[in-house]
């Protein structure tokens, strides 16, 4: 089984604070994510910014795209970005129009699942569509809460989707020890934002992640 990949989210209210812990762990890194945060504080400058630096990593702009799919997806791909996000309650028109623009750009498009947005049937339409990518996340909000586990119903739903045809990404505070539960799944991609951006060493915090998806997908 191919391991996942790591991913940085940068939910950063200010590009030079993005790009401190980046430049750091770049080394480590296979996938930047421009995250929603950050997007809204720099606007697409920080993709093309970002691109300029790392002309050879895949980007993701998570926007996050609701409507207008079309003119936001051209705006994203043509700032650099190698994949947008959508989310899952976009409609099927929405939903299209992207994956029409990431074609023509040679990108690729994401859905952002959350529990009260999934459906199977659905799914199966994003496929169908020329979706590439679905994240199983455990929210910023879910973990405000206390709720910080990792259960059976999160290792099903990432069999299921990669059962598909997904490229399945984990996200939500995960750590290293979180990587454990989901040991022989098919995880593509696994997201980490403060773990890495907040840490007093990014490069040896993205480093110890790495690590990790060795052991538990060697």
């Amino acid at each position: 089984m191919t391991p996942p990949r790591l991913q940085i989210a940068l939910d950063k209210t200010d590009l030079p604070g993005a790009l401190a812990p980046l430049q750091r762990a770049a080394s480590r890194i296979d996938i930047i994510e421009c995250g929603t945060v950050l997007i809204l504080a720099e606007g697409l400058r920080a993709v093309r910014e970002i691109r300029a630096l790392f002309p050879d990593k895949d980007i993701l702009a998570d926007i996050r795209i609701a409507e207008a799919g079309k003119l936001l997806s051209e705006m994203a791909f043509e700032a650099g970005a190698s994949l947008v996000s959508v989310v899952a309650g976009a409609s099927m028109t929405t939903v299209k129009q992207v994956c029409a623009v990431a074609a023509a750009h040679r990108g690729e498009v994401q859905v952002e699942l959350s529990d009260e947005w999934y459906d199977a049937a659905r799914a199966r339409e994003w496929r169908e569509a020329g979706v590439q990518h679905v994240i199983v996340k455990r929210s910023r909000d879910r973990e405000a809460a206390g709720d910080l586990s990792w259960g059976p119903g999160d290792v099903a739903r990432v069999d299921e989707l990669a059962g598909m045809g997904f490229t399945v990404t984990i996200t939500g505070g995960v750590t290293p020890a979180d990587l454990e539960t989901f040991a022989g799944h098919p995880v593509g991609i696994v997201i980490a934002g403060r773990s890495i951006i907040a840490a007093e060493d990014p490069l040896a915090a993205a480093t110890g992640l790495k690590q990790a998806i060795a052991r538990v997908w060697p």
